[in-house]
């Protein structure tokens, strides 16, 4: 990939119950990893991103990210 065509996206990183490290990307539908450091989860999410954008890219479709907000009920 040259340096022109790389992108930037974000990362929701949150801790599991069991302590894992879990990583979404909201710009990519269904593009979520886990590991139990955050060395390593930074790695995996760079991977399921590029595997993401192979699908993407068949698919030709994506969403922009907004924001995360947070409500109580």
């Amino acid at each position: 990939m040259s340096k022109a065509a790389k992108r930037e996206f974000n990362v929701i990183v949150e801790r599991d119950a069991e302590g894992y490290y879990v990583a979404s990307v909201p710009e990519l539908p269904g593009c979520h990893t886990q590991a139990r450091s955050l060395d390593k989860l930074m790695v995996r999410v760079r991977e399921a991103v590029e595997l993401c954008l192979e699908v993407e890219r068949d698919a030709g479709k994506r969403n922009e990210f907004i924001g995360v907000q947070r409500i109580a009920v």
